[in-house]
């Protein structure tokens, strides 16, 4: 895609710093660098999130992440962690619309990086999540 940044890195038209890069996939440092090493793990084919991905593509780039994230973690003794995202569409964060997975290390809790999941298990009923498990269910029956 002419307009794509993660396009014109994968074809060499713009500078990164790429730590791993094969046939399918490659991995660059995000220039945001939210902590050291912040990485991100693009496919080289374009699409856009990972509604679009398939089987094939999604099993070849979750593949890698293991390797990677090793490799970022073995760079630096001060890694205490590792958070591993994938942001899809706007309200999730996803800025860039070539489907990519963050892997972000940790260093301590004031690090500049942090995920908050609320717990809401109080506001449903046994029938409320059964209901919503079932409807999940069924939307991958075929799958």
């Amino acid at each position: 895609m002419a307009d794509c940044i993660f396009c014109k890195i994968i074809n060499n038209e713009i500078p990164s710093r790429k730590v791993y890069e094969d046939n399918d996939v490659v991995a660059f440092l995000d220039l945001t660098q939210v902590t050291p090493g912040h990485t991100l793990v693009v496919p080289k084919k374009h699409v856009a999130d990972v509604f679009e991905l398939d089987e094939e593509l999604a099993a070849t780039i979750g593949s890698k992440i293991p390797k990677i994230a090793t490799a970022i973690k073995k760079s630096n003794p001060a890694i205490k962690g590792m958070n591993i995202v994938n942001n899809n569409g706007i309200v999730a964060y996803q800025s860039v619309f070539h489907s990519h997975i963050h892997i972000l290390p940790r260093y301590d809790e004031q690090d500049d990086f942090s995920i908050h999941f609320g717990d809401h298990s109080g506001n449903f009923t046994t029938e409320e999540l059964d209901s919503i498990a079932i409807n999940i269910k069924s939307k991958l029956e075929g799958f």
